[in-house]
């Protein structure tokens, strides 16, 4: 047996839990809130208490107990005595409400993305350094182990020289998705930035590990940025976009991502070399490594939950898997969006309507070929021939 973990292990169970503020705790939020039970059931933590509009019911609460709840967070953090808050609210919230925790002394998990733009970002990040607590930006991809992993193979030379890094995500949405929240498919709200599209949002983790992968992860790590930002919903915001990051390096970084693909498939990056590549399902933690002069090789790699590490950090100084200055270049991806001209519409002719879980949904014909050849050759929407593409470079300063 493992003595030190043994150890470990005992130290934890003596520790009082840290308590825990969710603010957000329906929707995606739901899923902060099985995971803060579980971390409850190891006596890690203890949910103090919960920031809603409106209060959970004893449904919604059940297994973690009966927690203090309130819409006001400072008021919240001030009588629960959070050490963490979790932090689940629309993306034009973020930054205040990260640092109203800060100032209360709690550390902050933080949903991706960031901020909504980067100048808020650099508010963010520049207030939580100056309160003195820790931030984590919650990319659960990037507390995959299969991230250093793959990132030793590159540096060890396992496929040749790194010649780029293409990111694929392709998924269907229907009209309800874009409905689910007032913010949702928007651009900006009520004068704020929201820059809720394919990209910043939900296929955001495809960004930030393609990025990652290439050894891209702080702002000043980036070139330039190309976007090609389109929607076939009638939405503000891009559901069928693709971009391209040229790092500091030289490295070509493409992602290509829509919501309106003819079938759900899981998201993936493959890194490219002059020997080999190697793609990672980074839902699942896969890793297929395939190169020249040697068999193809599969292996699933194990995960760091960011809760359970940022509850590390606090009580043992555990390094944290994902602060922010490790999403500064994807902050670049979210500025160029959010600068560049307003998406363009995708023609009807290059779109139809099929049937959606709870409401219609569009699909843009091809693209979920499209998305796959973008990341099997580095190359965007317009480079690939489609018709309703056109690109623009914006270059990050």
């Amino acid at each position: 047996m493992n003595s030190n973990r043994t150890h470990r292990e005992d130290m934890n169970t003596a520790r009082t839990p840290l308590p825990v503020v969710l603010a957000g705790a329906r929707g995606h939020g739901r899923s902060h809130l099985l995971n803060i039970r579980r971390l409850e059931e190891r006596g890690l933590v203890r949910l103090a208490g919960v920031c809603e509009l409106r209060p959970l019911d004893a449904a919604e609460l059940d297994g973690v107990g009966d927690p203090e709840q309130s819409a006001d967070l400072p008021a919240l953090l001030a009588s629960t005595g959070a050490r963490i808050a979790v932090l689940s609210t629309p993306i034009q919230t973020h930054t205040d409400m990260t640092l109203t925790a800060a100032r209360h002394g709690a550390h902050v998990l933080l949903e991706k993305p960031p901020a909504p733009s980067y100048a808020e970002f650099r508010r963010m990040t520049e207030g939580v350094e100056a309160a003195g607590v820790a931030c984590q930006i919650g990319f659960q991809s990037l507390g995959s182990h299969a991230v250093p992993a793959i990132r030793r193979m590159v540096e060890e030379g396992a496929i040749g020289e790194l010649l780029g890094v293409g990111a694929a995500g392709a998924w269907v949405r229907d009209e309800a998705y874009f409905r689910r929240a007032p913010w949702a498919g928007h651009r900006r709200l009520d004068g704020a930035d929201v820059v809720d599209g394919a990209l910043t949002n939900p296929l955001a983790h495809a960004v930030a590990t393609a990025l990652t992968l290439a050894g891209c992860s702080r702002a000043e790590d980036v070139e330039h940025i190309e976007t090609e930002l389109l929607h076939a919903h009638a939405i503000e915001s891009d559901d069928t976009s693709a971009v391209r990051v040229v790092t500091s390096a030289g490295t070509q970084v493409t992602v290509a991502a829509t919501l309106c693909a003819e079938r759900s498939s899981e998201p993936y990056v493959i890194v490219h070399g002059t020997r080999g590549r190697i793609t990672f399902w980074y839902r699942q933690d896969r890793v297929l490594v395939q190169r020249a002069g040697h068999g193809p090789v599969e292996t699933e790699y194990g995960r760091t939950d960011l809760l359970e590490n940022l509850v590390g950090h606090v009580t043992d100084g555990e390094p944290l898997w994902v602060p922010p200055a490790a999403t500064g270049a994807f902050m670049r991806v979210v500025e160029a969006v959010r600068t560049a001209a307003d998406p363009l519409d995708i023609p009807a002719a290059h779109w139809h309507t099929a049937p959606g879980e709870s409401a219609p949904r569009r699909v843009v014909d091809g693209v979920d070929a499209l998305v796959d050849a973008s990341a099997d050759g580095l190359r965007l929407f317009s480079e690939l021939g489609a018709p309703w593409a056109r690109s623009t470079r914006i270059e990050a300063r």
